[in-house]
């Protein structure tokens, strides 16, 4: 499995997209060839398994770290190669020229590799002798360069490198095709492995395995028949044991190794953990060039260029079976999209924080079914009943001849109400009384879909051995070390044991920078929804004046949908600048640890992207139309643009359209197409980047070694991007669900592709993650506790004060003579003396109509011009709104104590859990009670055989102790 140094092994056969390069970026481009970009990357190469070990085929690698290493004689493309694909000719000269190895050096490594294979316990491992042939690349690219920056670099890596080498680890550093790429392969032997899995206290399974009984019950036979029907829906994962046998798992201890199944030692640690194990160590290893630095200043100061751990291997058809390829059959391919994730397989390969997130996500999808058919129905109830809707069949009658005063000055003149038919029938698919109804079981779901994802991340904490499971401390960041120690330096002061911390008042300016900037975000956030109001207001004006008839009679649908395609754009903007600016104020702050970087980033940025996302439709639902004024009386913005005021339809028409395309827009545009555009633009610059070099095409089909092929993946940028996405998804589907019932339907199709394109992306795209324990997803479970809690109040007041249900309510119930809703838009509407209105306001063309006009009708609760007090707010107007305001009380106390009830009744742990996790205590204390008693039956056997031999020895006399063995006594009796 080793491959010679210095081999090269030329490839014979080229691609055709190889020997047709120069056409390469036309047929990608103009042709729409990507599928050559695949050949020009080297994720799939079928020889990149043999990188997985180091040279001797033994040792597997466990992690890689890789550096920038200058070569003697290179030219402005061996500067530029850190991009390249492949090694270059400069490259080539160097490993044969005379600075490369001779035979005699070969010979020398051929014996050190020897050596290697026996590296004896305690002392450092002999990989890195002063002149290997790395360390004469280095050396070389040192000599080279002017200044004594590469030096630097060079000698705190050969330092961070030595106190690796004394935690226990193995290195071996490679001399790679890709020219001015170093990689230093890590391995973690046998002995480090154990005594940092004692120190992370990992669980492990034992040697002893007990079954998981059902309890019989009549639900127990339901859920197997269901089972038994849905096993066509479960992935094709060969389990290695049955699922109702289950090992019993104990923090693993050297002392005990003998409980643990340890038979077959190189599949004991999977790579998962081998490479947690490896991070671990490469996290708290300093070195002490300047300050202390981390693995993780080292990478942010260049030192080190990347770090990660490796893929199992490849996933084409001609590579080995393993897991990686497992998971691109059965998990990231679009194919088994109506299949359940193998959740199991994935927290195997990536770890319980990345498996978690896909648990929730596949949970959310899942449940995402139910809320679909119901929005569903509820859409289909107002298609189904809009030919029986009074109100809008009164608004559509031939005969209707209500004259409505304009909705502009001076272009906008009188129009017939009959002529928002359109309008009024589209407002009753989504303004009818099934949205409450919906509502309320809207409300109610995301409390079930909070207890259910709490009950099954409770199952998934006993299946992967997470129980009794705490984070512990993380060590401090390397930004944060770094400040502590300008803050000592900055003294002039003794050093103290005591070591400084960062107090409130050194980060006070941090803080009064995260709170002026994020107050200024949010004002630029309603500066742009300001600006798009003016748009609106101008742009009606302006297609009111065309002298097309056409253009006329569609400019308020015009005028809303070009302004939902302008917020939508400035969202999509934003979201990129506020995820920059939210990441700048969390190092602002210098938090101590990664977990608390990662909440206060979390939190800064949802604040921020849910500002952008929500503040249009905010102002849609709860503010257009409510501070209009009244005609002869408006309110004017700048005393010049009369606020705009809704639709005889009302805003919720409005609210929907804005909601729907925000939503479809942020799901299609920014989750999915940039997701798969990204990946694809990167590929074809790493492409055009790789052609500056000097090096020819046949040299792109050298072997190139896992850790080569995995150093041009993206690195992994955490989880983040992926949950906030999901978070704001929730928040369209809860929050405005009153307005816009297909929410859930479109959310649904949305995680279905979305689900299998971010598997894609985690298996093919990007490094592999490092494997990180958690038992819960964190600070995202609060946040979608609140974004439940504050839906319920917003559709209460979107039902309340955005929709007509409460003034048909009140209408039907109180004013209608028959009970009815006939006359119900007449009692909306108030009336007005055109003879009232303000000079120079009034209508340019009075006689639009063919008469002319002496009333008119606005939609609103005022007295009419002939009344004592005209104008005036009228009784009609109070008594909507306390009811208005009553039905917001009682929906929300009465909606969240049905939430109160639904997590009460429904338990965080899961019966049969409970049971097997006391079930397991029990097996814990009677495994150790009998290795105990074994301990104690060997100790009375010795203590037997011995007290007989003492028995001849005068006054000195030996005790067994039945717990702690013999007791020797000289003088005194025990």
């Amino acid at each position: 499995m080793a491959e010679e140094p210095g081999v090269e092994v030329e490839s014979p056969v080229t691609s055709r997209s190889e020997q047709q390069a120069p056409h390469f970026l036309r047929d990608v481009i103009f042709h729409g060839k990507f599928r050559l970009l695949k050949a020009l990357t080297p994720e799939e190469n079928v020889h990149s398994q043999h990188g997985l070990y180091f040279q001797d085929g033994e040792r597997r690698v466990d992690y890689v770290l890789t550096y920038s290493a200058k070569k003697p004689g290179g030219s402005r493309s061996g500067r530029q190669s850190v991009h390249l694909l492949a090694e270059n000719a400069v490259a080539r000269s160097f490993r044969r020229g005379p600075h490369g190895r001779g035979p005699r050096q070969q010979q020398q490594q051929q014996q050190q590799q020897q050596q290697r294979r026996r590296p004896p316990q305690g002392t450092r491992d002999p990989v890195h002798p002063p002149t290997s042939p790395a360390a004469d690349v280095e050396a070389g690219g040192a000599g080279e360069t002017s200044n004594g920056h590469e030096d630097h670099k060079a000698f705190r890596r050969e330092e961070f490198e030595g106190k690796l080498r004394d935690t226990g680890l193995e290195l071996e550093k490679d001399d790679t095709k890709i020219s001015g790429v170093g990689f230093v392969k890590i391995h973690a032997p046998w002995n480090v492995l154990c005594r940092e899995a004692e120190f992370m206290k990992l669980k492990m399974p034992t040697k002893k395995v007990y079954e998981v009984k059902q309890s019989g019950g009549v639900m127990d036979k339901i859920s197997s028949l269901v089972s038994k029907v849905l096993e066509p829906l479960h992935p094709h994962i060969e389990e290695h044991q049955p699922k109702n046998i289950k090992h019993l798992s104990h923090t693993f201890s050297r002392e005990k190794q003998h409980l643990f199944d340890l038979s077959d030692k190189d599949c004991f640690f999977d790579s998962k953990t081998r490479s947690s194990i490896v991070f671990e160590i490469l996290k708290r290893t300093k070195c002490k060039a300047k300050y202390s630095m981390g693995i993780t200043s080292l990478l942010g100061n260049g030192v080190y260029t990347a770090a990660y751990p490796l893929h199992d291997g490849d996933i084409n058809d001609s590579a080995e079976p393993n897991d990686r390829k497992l998971l691109y059959e059965e998990w990231a391919n679009y194919s088994v999209f109506y299949k359940y994730q193998p959740i199991g397989l994935v927290r195997k390969y990536f770890g319980e924080k990345i498996g978690l997130y896909f648990a929730w996500l596949g949970l959310y999808t899942q449940m995402l079914i139910l809320a679909s058919l119901v929005g569903v129905i509820v859409f289909l109830y107002g298609c189904a009943t809009v030919d029986d809707n009074i109100p809008s069949m009164e608004i559509c009658h031939p005969r209707n001849n209500i004259t409505m005063c304009p909705m502009c000055d001076r272009v906008c003149s009188y129009w017939k109400l009959s002529s928002a038919c359109g309008t009024a029938r589209a407002s009753h698919l989504f303004d009818n009384p099934a949205t409450v109804f919906f509502s309320i079981f809207m409300a109610l779901w995301a409390a079930m879909f909070m207890e259910h994802w709490k009950r099954r991340q409770m199952r998934l904490n006993y299946e992967w051995d997470l129980t009794g499971f705490e984070d512990e401390e993380d060590h401090p960041r390397a930004e944060y070390e770094f400040r502590v120690m300008q803050k000592s330096l900055s003294k002039d002061r003794r050093p103290q044991h005591k070591m400084d911390k960062l107090t409130c008042q050194d980060r006070l300016p941090a803080y009064m920078t995260n709170i002026v900037m994020m107050l200024l975000m949010i004002g630029v956030t309603f500066a742009i929804v300001f600006g798009v109001i003016l748009y609106r207001i101008s742009t009606k004006a302006a297609l009111h004046m065309s002298s097309n008839p056409t253009t006329r009679n569609h400019a308020q649908l015009t005028v809303k949908t070009t302004a939902a395609i302008i917020n939508l754009v400035v969202i999509l903007i934003l979201d990129e600048v506020y995820g920059a600016v939210a990441r700048w104020l969390t190092v602002l702050e210098v938090p101590k640890t990664d977990k608390s970087f990662e909440e206060r980033l979390i939190f800064k940025t949802f604040i921020l992207k849910f500002f952008n996302a929500f503040t249009p439709i905010i102002y849609i639902a709860f503010f257009r139309g409510r501070l209009v004024g009244r005609p002869g009386s408006y309110l004017y913005v700048f005393e010049s643009y009369r606020m705009e005021e809704c639709t005889h339809g009302g805003c919720l028409m409005e609210l929907c359209i804005q909601l729907s395309i925000t939503m479809l827009g942020k799901q299609l545009i920014q989750n999915n197409l940039f997701e798969i555009g990204v990946p694809k633009l990167k590929k074809l610059i790493r492409y055009i980047r790789s052609k500056r070099g000097s090096y020819k095409e046949e040299e792109r089909q050298k072997k190139l070694q896992r850790y080569e092929t995995d150093h041009f993946l993206e690195p992994f940028a955490g989880l983040t991007p992926e949950y906030m996405e999901m978070i704001i998804q929730f928040g369209f589907v809860t929050l405005f669900v009153a307005s816009f019932p297909l929410a859930p339907l479109f959310a649904l199709l949305n995680n279905i592709i979305e689900i299998r394109l971010d598997a894609k992306k985690f298996v093919t795209e990007l490094r592999r993650p490092v494997a990180a324990r958690a038992k819960d997803i964190g600070i995202w479970y609060n946040i979608l506790r609140g974004v439940a809690k504050v839906a319920v109040i917003i559709n209460a007041f979107v039902i309340s004060f955005t929709s007509d249900f409460i003034p048909r309510m009140v209408y039907q119930y109180m004013y209608s003579p028959d009970g009815s809703m006939h006359g119900f838009v007449n009692h909306t509407l108030s009336y007005f003396n055109v003879s009232h209105f303000q000079e120079g306001m009034e209508t340019m063309d009075p006689l639009h109509l063919g008469y002319r006009v002496d009333i008119c009708r606005y939609k609103d609760y005022r007295e009419p011009p002939w009344s004592a007090t005209p104008y005036e707010i009228s009784k009609e107007f109070w008594t909507v709104l306390a009811v208005r305001l009553a039905f917001v009380i009682v929906f929300q106390n009465v909606v969240m104590l049905m939430s109160d009830v639904v997590d009460w009744l429904i338990p965080d742990i899961p019966k049969d859990i409970s049971l097997q996790i006391h079930k397991e205590k029990i097996l814990l204390v009677d495994l150790f009670m009998k290795e105990e008693q074994g301990k104690i039956q060997i100790l009375e056997s010795k203590s037997s055989t011995g007290g007989a031999d003492n028995c001849n020895k005068g006054n000195n006399s030996t005790i067994a102790h039945p717990r702690f063995g013999p007791v020797t006594s000289n003088t005194e009796g025990v």
